[in-house]
């Protein structure tokens, strides 16, 4: 399969941060606070680490939740860069629910072309770009692609509704999509999950949407968002309902809701 060199990078650098991260969690770690009062530990520092050492081969910049930031006055001339989460959902690695990732995102003019989310509790990670489509690879199988296993835009949307996203938070924007959903599904299921792990679930099928009214940064949603759009699948600005971009002056997301083909296409 014709992958480029540049994504075999990201693909090896993920598989091994993953394990640096999951020798990290094994062993037991200590968490520290950044002045925002978001933890960070060792295993944040060392992913960080190696996932430069793989995608500074590539002479495309960086930016990412511990990466040295550049300023947009020299962002905004960059044709493309990374944008990379190397342990996304640090709270839940701290928890030790399992629901962490890492994520890497190729962003080119604004917008998402690559993205993988690895897992490195289930070793496998899930790749897509309209380059070559999306695949969930075990850690083990990276270099035999008969074992890929591809995945296909999903044609139907779950019987009741699956919306991946906080029990606790349908007040406001939240409550007014959720009845916009139960036009379409009078009952609607809830699946709690930390992290881009969510992004695997709107991936398979298994979620239909996932709708975010709270703070996320770029490199939380852009591999998920390059992953959905390879599957006809959106991730949108809640207020005006164009798409996301990355690389903006400003690295925080606004609220947006990530669907599905086939409930986009209901809903439209």
């Amino acid at each position: 399969m014709g992958i480029s060199s540049i994504y075999r990078l990201a693909m090896q650098g993920a598989i091994e941060a993953s394990l640096k991260i999951m020798e990290i969690y094994s062993v037991g770690f200590d968490a520290e606070y950044k002045l925002d009062g978001s933890p960070i530990t060792a295993a944040d520092l060392a992913s960080t680490d190696i996932l430069h050492r793989f995608l500074e081969q590539t002479n495309i910049p960086i930016t990412g939740e511990e990466s040295l930031n550049s300023e947009f006055s020299v962002r905004k001339d960059w044709k493309r860069c990374w944008c990379i989460d190397p342990l996304d959902g640090t709270k839940e690695f701290v928890s030790r629910n399992g629901e962490f990732a890492v994520n890497i995102a190729l962003i080119e003019k604004g917008i998402p072309v690559f993205g993988l989310i690895a897992s490195p509790v289930k070793k496998e990670f899930i790749i897509g770009s309209k380059e070559f489509g999306v695949f969930i690879i075990d850690f083990d199988n990276l270099n035999d692609t008969s074992k890929w296993k591809k995945i296909e835009t999903p044609l139907t949307i779950n019987s009741p509704l699956v919306m991946t996203c906080s029990r606790s938070h349908h007040s406001g924007p939240v409550l007014k999509f959720i009845q916009a959903l139960q036009s379409i599904s009078p009952e609607i299921e809830y699946i709690k999950k930390g992290s881009s792990l969510k992004f695997f679930d709107l991936a398979t099928g298994i979620a239909d949407a996932y709708p975010r009214f709270a703070p996320t940064m770029e490199w939380d949603i852009a591999a998920g968002q390059a992953i959905l759009e390879t599957l006809g699948g959106v991730v949108y600005h809640a207020e005006t309902g164009e798409p996301l971009r990355y690389n903006k002056e400003n690295l925080t997301n606004p609220n947006f809701i990530a669907k599905t083909k086939v409930l986009f296409d209901q809903m439209s």
